[in-house]
């Protein structure tokens, strides 16, 4: 039996583990990162490039086939599924070798275990190659792993998460994904677009990560149009039928629908593995909310010097968030107890749809009760977008009531990955409406979209106008 002993042991090698690791090296610490792999970062191997790939793969043949509108007709398009596979593949693959030259860097140093390991008790880890590490402080950064619904479990080749769909040879010609979220809708509309007959279902009723209802509706309104999409469905049955999947369901429409797909597509979450890697051996012990108690702010587990980063803590499961999350989480195992909370910066999301969705600030789900105003803007007739035939979409800025400060934004429309980080560096500077108006805006782009929904944010602060009540927005109250 090999023993190891550290200042700060991390169970995990992805985003947030190699942070940590840098973190806690430049607080003075001595480290082991313990991985059973494969390694390369959950991003870089099935999660924000591939699909991107995939994505791009998709938009060449959507803006090919709508050519035609601007007199351009470069002939039938034709996907070649194998072709696009090998791409998605070939950049992933280059992208996972970056993050695992960095792994192999550390390996050579002495830094990897490569293995699972487990906690047995304060300050010990055993891992199943054999090696017991004594620790002063832990970081936990195991990341998720795909949620399969029980009624899908078992379909063994005809399933795919996001962690098998970058596998495929072929782009399949018929796919049922299951759910509505992010993953559900980046995915099921690039397999539309490459050809696939694709059916998205969900049982509730949010589409990805939008919460406000003006926004959500132009949501379901254009990718309901192009996609088919039903959002509250019920399942009756599901089944292996030969080369595939029989699918039973009621639809959107209360219509009932007897389907078959060659694959099913589970995009309905990830969940994080704590309940694992021993966490009672310390005396730690789930709330009734069932979660562990980690500390929003600082990534503590309780008392323990246990910090928990990335996906794991099912915070903000997002790269930047991570990498931010693992920098915290191996600075405070390093100096356990002195722990300390820095402020976080301004929360930002994109869905890499078409229209994109961007989220900032936390969007209007965090807005308390009439607190807040907004302005909005339609792209339907936006300049730019109209001569880009991009001019679908709608996006809403949020405010203070009494001063004005922008607050954050939910946006649906086109380019608004590069809207949404504008209005989160204006968010976290706290620049108010009526500064944000005296910023230069240039014509003709899309940024002048958000100059009209500005206008219209300082029109409804200097009237006093804040968003009604949440329920009264959704039409089931006054």
């Amino acid at each position: 039996m090999t023993v190891r002993d550290v200042d700060v042991a991390i169970l995990g090698a992805g985003t947030a583990g190699l942070t940590a690791r840098r973190g806690a090296m430049k607080a003075g610490a001595s480290i082991v990162m313990i991985d059973p792999g494969p390694f390369g970062t959950t991003c870089a191997r099935v999660g924000c490039m591939p699909s991107k790939l995939l994505i791009a793969a998709a938009d060449a043949a959507h803006h090919a086939r709508d050519a035609d509108r601007f007199g351009v007709r470069p002939g039938a398009v034709e996907i070649d599924g194998p072709a696009v596979m090998k791409r998605v593949q070939s950049e992933r693959d280059r992208f996972v070798g970056f993050v695992t030259r960095t792994v192999d860097e550390a390996g050579a140093d002495g830094q990897v275990l490569v293995g699972r390991g487990t906690i047995t008790g304060p300050g010990t880890i055993e891992v199943d190659d054999g090696t017991t590490v004594h620790w002063r402080g832990l970081v936990i950064a195991t990341g998720t792993a795909p949620f399969v619904p029980p009624p899908f479990r078992g379909l063994d080749e005809h399933l795919l998460t996001n962690e098998t769909v970058f596998e495929l040879e072929d782009i399949p010609p018929s796919v049922l994904v299951v759910g509505a979220g992010i993953i559900g809708l980046e995915l099921g509309q690039a397999l539309h677009r490459l050809g696939a007959r694709v059916t998205i279902v969900d049982i509730g009723e949010r589409i990805g990560p939008i919460a406000d209802p003006v926004i959500a509706a132009e949501a379901r309104r254009v990718l309901g149009a192009e996609l088919d999409l039903h959002l509250g469905y019920s399942l009756d049955s599901v089944e292996e039928d030969g080369a595939g999947v029989r699918v039973r369901f009621t639809d959107s429409t209360g219509a009932e629908r007897d389907e078959r797909y060659a694959k099913v597509l589970i995009a309905a979450g990830r969940r994080p593995g704590l309940d694992a890697l021993g966490l009672e051996s310390l005396g730690v012990e789930k709330g009734e909310d069932d979660r562990y108690p980690i500390d929003r702010e600082t990534l503590q587990v309780g008392d323990q010097p246990v910090f928990v980063a990335g996906d794991a803590n099912f915070f903000h499961p997002l790269l930047h968030e991570a990498a931010d999350d693992g920098r915290l989480a191996g600075e405070n195992a390093a100096r356990f107890p002195e722990v300390r909370a820095p402020r976080r910066r301004t929360p930002l999301g994109i869905a890499f749809t078409d229209p994109q969705i961007g989220v900032v600030g936390g969007g209007y789900s965090t807005l308390g009760e009439c607190e807040a105003v907004a302005g909005e803007v339609d792209y339907g007739d936006q300049g730019r977008a109209r001569v880009q035939g991009v001019n679908q979409g709608k996006v809403r800025i949020y405010a203070e009531r009494k001063t004005g400060r922008l607050i954050g934004a939910e946006l649906f429309g086109p380019r608004v990955e590069h809207l949404s980080h504008l209005l989160a560096w204006a968010v976290q500077s706290g620049t108010s409406v009526h500064e944000a108006l005296d910023m230069p805006f240039y014509h003709p782009v899309v940024e002048e979209g958000v100059r009209t929904a500005l206008r219209d944010l300082a029109t409804s602060v200097s009237r006093d106008e804040p968003i009604r009540c949440r329920v009264s927005e959704l039409g089931v109250g006054s």
